[in-house]
């Protein structure tokens, strides 16, 4: 059974940087694309970042393009999510995610196996 476990979240200042981890466990970590996905309060969860299984293609929704980076390290089991420059709108439970192989993880339904979460929490 594949589980993820996510780190890094906390409380931090707009403007600050922040860099989220997310370790795959219980198969092989390099059969799976990984994606991000954030749930604010009171609002459906959303789309941030996918990586294919190889590292060689990333998609970003619009609203984080050239703020957020996501990339992979298949040797160590782990998806990071490098944030830039923080905004209070960036404040949401960060969702780690993982799809088979060739199917990127850009919607909801595409996710085969969630993490737990972290919290991201920025003050202005």
């Amino acid at each position: 059974q594949v589980q993820l476990v996510e780190s890094g979240g906390g409380l931090d200042q707009a403007g600050d940087s922040l860099r989220l981890s997310c370790q795959l466990s219980g198969r092989t970590f390099s059969n799976y694309a990984m994606g991000w996905f954030r749930q604010a309060p009171g609002k459906e969860r959303e789309f941030v970042a996918a990586i294919t299984w190889n590292g060689g293609n990333t998609i970003y929704a619009d609203s984080v393009k050239g703020r957020f980076t996501i990339s992979r390290d298949n040797a160590k089991n782990t998806v990071y999510l490098q944030i830039y420059s923080l905004k209070p709108e960036d404040t949401a439970v960060y969702y780690c995610a993982a799809s088979p192989t060739y199917v990127i993880p850009t919607k909801t339904e595409k996710v085969d196996y969630w993490g737990q979460g972290t919290q991201v929490t920025v003050s202005s």
